[in-house]
């Protein structure tokens, strides 16, 4: 017969084997919760950086973008100011090539002799003179508009009265009073013009 003690042993050793399992299935049950509970945390933290990493790679891309823009038209502008730098001195030597011209066409043809040699050489020489500005012109992108029989083009002419004009096309250009100029592609001055309108 098994003693009464040893019963009660054993019976301490069942008890405190299931109450070991309780505890320990509690423990494990509590890890879990604290596990599952540090995950949430973590996977809440991963979204939020991710977020974060969203907006800043978003910011710095349009910064990126903002400072080629930047470059670009700094590149724009530097090279406007190299083409249309000289504007306001070309609009002033274009005052000294209409005198030049107006001289030249004041000499009378008739009058430019062998027997009148001052005259004769006064016109050659502006004649030259003339001939070179035109050159220099050219050479720094500055051309001339003359549009006698072309179409009327506000951007590049400026009229200065309509008249009827038989067998020319109206809207065309029957009188040009100044010539005008070009820097680079730009109207510098328009030609001052008389179109032909309806009879």
């Amino acid at each position: 017969r098994t003693s009464p003690r040893l019963l009660c042993v054993a019976t301490q050793q069942k008890n405190s084997g299931q109450n070991l399992e309780e505890d320990q299935s509690q423990s494990q049950n509590e890890q879990k919760v604290e596990s599952s509970s540090a995950e949430k945390t973590l996977t809440e933290e991963k979204a939020k950086l991710e977020e974060q990493l969203k907006e800043v790679t978003d910011k710095y891309k349009r910064a990126l973008a903002d400072a080629e823009n930047v470059r670009q038209r700094s590149q724009k502008l530097v090279e406007e100011a190299k083409l249309y730098g000289i504007q306001s001195f070309c609009k002033d030597l274009l005052e000294v090539a209409d005198i030049l011209e107006k001289a030249t066409e004041s000499i009378p043809k008739e009058e430019i002799k062998d027997e009148n040699p001052h005259l004769k050489s006064l016109y050659e020489g502006l004649v030259m003179t003339e001939v070179q500005i035109q050159k220099v012109f050219k050479k720094h992108g500055l051309l001339r508009l003359d549009p006698l029989g072309a179409k009327f083009d506000p951007y590049e002419h400026e009229a200065l009265f309509h008249t009827p004009m038989e067998g020319k096309e109206p809207g065309t250009i029957a009188l040009v009073s100044k010539i005008g100029y070009k820097l680079h592609g730009r109207t510098l001055r328009p030609a001052l013009v008389g179109v032909v309108k309806d009879a």
